[in-house]
């Protein structure tokens, strides 16, 4: 099995900008296994840290679910103190989320898991040229091998 460890990833500014996003827990509940990621700047209150979350299960139908959620909380802007002086601390104003969700037959190979990701991945990139396929990764371990980090 994978084992859980801090993920490295860049976002799509002009100069692009890596996020390390630091292994928090694993978790299983009822047949769920969840494990979570999160940014940790120092000065950065933790609900407004990114987060990443990854879920496997098996559903009744011997179909498995695998969820990828990364949430980008966004900081609402403090620029003015009260009569008295005070300026109160900023608060999450909105979290922009993104949920990939894969449903793959017991029958399938990794080859056809691995086909269907990287399909869905060139697409959200717009990636019109031939690419190949990340094999090794907390997300194709999900996806292509069925298997959650521990």
């Amino acid at each position: 099995m994978a084992t859980i460890a801090n993920i490295t990833v860049y976002d799509g500014a002009a100069t692009p900008v890596a996020h390390t996003l630091v292994a928090v827990s694993v978790t299983r509940d009822k047949g769920v296994i969840t494990a979570e990621w999160r940014e940790a700047l120092a000065g950065v209150p933790v609900e407004a840290q990114i987060r990443l979350s990854m879920k496997m299960e098996k559903l009744k139908s011997g179909v498995y679910k695998s969820e990828l959620r990364v949430e980008v909380p966004v900081m609402e802007t403090v620029t003015n103190q009260n009569a008295a002086g005070y300026t109160a601390a900023p608060k999450v104003a909105y979290v922009n989320t993104v949920v990939t969700t894969g449903y793959f037959n017991s029958r399938s190979d990794v080859a056809g898991r691995r086909l269907v990701r990287q399909l869905a991945i060139n697409l959200l990139g717009n990636v019109s040229s031939s690419v190949a396929a990340a094999t090794s990764g907390p997300l194709p371990d999900l996806v292509d091998n069925l298997v959650a980090p521990t």
